[in-house]
């Protein structure tokens, strides 16, 4: 833990909306009945959920601009340990939180201790922790071996490489062909993956797999070469118009060149990288004018409670999630075994359509986290993982 330092606010925001937005998308009453703005494209195309996981990552790529700063972008022993450790600990927590899903869901459904708590054989491999890991390792690294000026050229090589790949290797299809699942399948294995279910079927897909991983990188290196430019410009308003139109270039050209290179989250495609980075540049940009030179903060201080703890309270959700959604606390009418989640679900569903249940569910569930997530700024705790 330690104590807040000076911050840029508007980025702390942006990292809360995200935050918010994952225990959101990712927490309904049920996924039976989801308002479409809070679902995940099923394949091709783009969703405001689709958005969430992308920003944060962006937004790891800026802090790092901050928090490499302090070792003048230099790899030392100091900061390599540093790099390596951070890395090792977000990849075994993801680990760990897939282990105690399924040792606790066992132990729920009457499996022995034993059996329960051994569930290696199908344990997930890669997840979202996992990704973040393996991003901010070598992201870490472009950044303290390679020259500055060097990087944009990276991230367009890896960005027209990954598309080339994607498109001969027809990466951009739901089916075993894919080339994406055909290395996960080969390098992890079936049973250690994320099953994706589109188009009435089902298949071994890890959205967060080994070969997408690849445009991920160049996700986080975007969001450095954002926060450089934060501080390499001496005012707000060269910050936001710089910000303001390398977005909107981005974004364009994401958008004019998906006819060719399909967007998509679930191969996390050039195409996606470069529209989500262009909308979090723009939004970070238009946070600045708002936040940090106009000072309006009040609307914000409930992402800000969020931002400045971001993986501490996503981590919490989703431990949450597992034990609300396993933990049997009773029976219902027809003798079905009642949990948390079921029980609140219900009350929900009492007085509102199964839409609007499912999504009080999940806005409940938010609160829930950002009053832990409240308590823990106003005492300026802060928890880094």
């Amino acid at each position: 833990m330690a104590k807040q330092t000076k911050r840029l606010l508007s980025l702390d925001v942006l990292r809360g909306i995200t935050i918010a937005g994952m225990l959101l998308v990712n927490n309904p009453g049920t996924w039976s009945h989801i308002y479409a703005p809070l679902r995940h494209a099923e394949w091709i195309g783009l969703t405001p959920t689709d958005l969430v996981f992308p920003f944060f990552v962006f937004c790891m790529g800026m802090s790092m601009t901050f928090s490499l700063k302090k070792f003048n972008y230099t790899l030392t022993r100091s900061l390599l340990w540093k790099i390596v450790r951070r890395s090792i600990v977000l990849f075994l927590i993801g680990w760990l939180m897939q282990w105690f899903g399924h040792l606790v869901h066992g132990l729920c459904n009457g499996d022995a201790f034993s059996d329960a708590v051994n569930n290696l054989e199908t344990l997930r491999y890669l997840g979202v922790f996992q990704r973040l890991a393996l991003c901010y390792f070598f992201g870490s690294l472009i950044v303290v071996l390679f020259k500055h000026k060097f990087i944009p050229w990276l991230i367009a090589l890896i960005l027209v490489a990954y598309a080339i790949i994607l498109q001969v290797g027809h990466g951009y299809d739901f089916s075993l062909d894919n080339i994406i699942s055909q290395i996960d399948n080969r390098v992890l294995g079936e049973d250690h993956m994320y099953h994706e279910n589109a188009f009435g079927q089902r298949l071994a897909f890890d959205p967060e797999g080994i070969l997408s991983t690849l445009p991920c990188i160049a996700h986080v290196l975007i969001g450095f070469l954002a926060g450089k430019l934060i501080l390499s410009r001496h005012n707000n308003t060269e910050r936001i118009t710089e910000l303001l139109l390398c977005g909107s270039v981005m974004l364009l050209a994401g958008w004019l060149l998906q006819y060719g290179v399909p967007c998509g989250k679930k191969m996390w495609s050039s195409t996606f990288v470069l529209i989500t980075c262009g909308m979090a540049m723009c939004i970070q940009g238009m946070l600045i004018y708002f936040v940090d030179i106009k000072g309006h903060r009040r609307w914000c201080r409930f992402f800000e409670a969020f931002g400045v703890n971001p993986l501490a309270l996503y981590l919490l959700g989703s431990i949450l999630a597992i034990l609300f959604g396993a933990i049997p606390i009773g029976h219902g009418a027809e003798g079905d075994i009642t949990t948390i989640h079921s029980v609140v679900h219900d009350f929900f569903k009492s007085f509102s359509s199964p839409c609007m249940a499912s999504l009080l569910y999940a806005v409940s569930f938010v609160l829930l986290n950002w009053v832990v997530g409240y308590v823990l700024y106003k005492k300026k705790i802060f928890i880094k993982l």
